[in-house]
């Protein structure tokens, strides 16, 4: 994208990735956040993550824990072990509500947990908590 692309691109318009092996939950998080306002970038895996990550910075992800291959908590502490990258927030994404998955979550890095499967309202609300506190 050329700087003058990105100039006349909303200040608020946050990149936001979506990491989930779920089409659906991918298409879903997709819809709501374009309707918010936000660019979006999907990633099927963790392995497909962490280069959209690298090419593309994005302002905050969201990432589901249960994945083949490389799984959330591994892609996080990837993510948040590059200086590049640490202070970019991560939000789980998981079918379980359970105490022991959001301390894990915490242990690797993650910012916050959002349960699934989510309102429009409750991903918009993560976006701007979090958005406003990556940029403060």
């Amino acid at each position: 994208m050329s700087n003058e692309a990105s100039a006349a691109a909303p200040i608020q318009a946050a990149r936001v990735l979506v990491i989930d092996d779920s089409n659906t939950i991918r298409r879903s998080a997709e819809i709501f956040l374009r309707q918010g306002g936000y660019e979006v970038l999907l990633a099927e895996d963790g392995f497909d993550a962490l280069s959209k990550v690298n090419d593309h910075d994005p302002d905050l992800i969201f990432c589901d824990i249960l994945m083949p291959r490389l799984d959330g908590y591994q892609t996080c502490a990837i993510i948040k072990r590059n200086p590049r990258f640490a202070a970019v927030p991560v939000i789980m994404l998981s079918s379980k509500d359970g105490l022991f998955d959001k301390a894990r979550g915490r242990m690797v890095g993650s910012d916050d947990y959002l349960t699934k499967p989510f309102t429009k309202d409750q991903l918009l609300q993560a976006v701007e908590q979090h958005k406003r506190a990556a940029v403060a």
